[in-house]
């Protein structure tokens, strides 16, 4: 089992930055593909980006390109928000899977972990 415990969520006005953190509780993250997904009042759960276990691979939703930059280290998954809108309030989850690629897609990840809230101010 992997618990995965997210941090770095906060209230900041609009165009500020913000940087997640991801890690996994009692283990490392090297061999899992992670992957962020946010979830807003009322909307269903989207994702953001994900990262190859290497960290050789990225992938971004279209309304973060050139905003989010996703990145990790042996430990640690990261989330670098830049330019930060009001429509990017959302609960912010990481999500990791045993697999060398990352996905879009929720249910392929087994492992959750509880979120962690970001609100952006305008």
């Amino acid at each position: 089992q992997v618990q995965l415990v997210e941090s770095g969520g906060g209230l900041v006005q609009a165009g500020g930055s913000l940087r997640l953190s991801c890690a996994a509780s009692g283990r490392t993250l090297s061999s899992y593909a992670v992957g962020w997904f946010r979830q807003a009042p009322g909307k269903e759960r989207e994702f953001v980006s994900a990262i190859s276990w290497s960290g050789s691979s990225a992938y971004y939703t279209d309304f973060v390109k050139g905003r989010f930059t996703i990145s990790r280290d042996n430990a640690m998954v990261y989330l670098q928000m830049n330019n930060l809108k009001p429509e990017d309030t959302a609960v912010y989850y990481c999500a990791a899977r045993p697999y060398v690629l990352g996905s879009s897609i929720p249910h392929e990840y087994p492992y959750w972990g509880q979120g962690t809230q970001v609100t952006v101010s305008s």
